[in-house]
């Protein structure tokens, strides 16, 4: 079982036509954008969003992202992807879930790492800015 997030936050979507192959089965890179999807709003429950770590001074990039398909997504298929924080203080971690919408089916589970870098120096942060830690903190409060 996958660690619990301190905090979480869920979107629904329905399964486009773009998004899937002549199969009519999500293709397998499209994941990583649902869990983007999911993370962004994550971040904008924090009010910490891409934005704000941005004018912080810092950037999270992604070093580290896993992927476990269990079962294809298809067209007009509706999903709920949820975003669950699990680590903040040296670096942010963030579990996936994209479950069906209608039967709670699970059908893909993820993760990703990311770590803060300053724009400025392009130095890599061995702990997260005391700027997120705090907007963590807040919303946790």
């Amino acid at each position: 079982m996958r660690k619990s997030g301190v905090l979480q936050a869920h979107i629904e979507l329905q399964v486009q036509f773009y998004d899937v192959d002549m199969m009519e089965v999500v293709w397998h890179g499209h994941y990583v954008k649902y869990f983007e999807q999911a993370r962004c709003a994550l971040l904008d429950k924090l009010q910490h969003n891409y934005l704000q770590m941005r004018e912080s001074g810092y950037a999270w990039p992604v070093i580290d992202l896993q992927v476990r398909y269990v079962r294809g997504a298809t067209f007009g298929q509706r999903i709920r992807v949820c975003a669950d924080l699990v680590e903040w203080e040296n670096r942010l971690k963030i579990n996936y879930l994209i479950v069906d919408a209608e039967t709670g089916e699970r059908m893909t589970r993820g993760s990703s790492v990311q770590v803060a870098v300053d724009i400025a120096t392009r130095e890599m942060q061995f702990g997260s800015p005391q700027v997120f830690i705090d907007a963590v903190e807040r919303a946790l409060s």
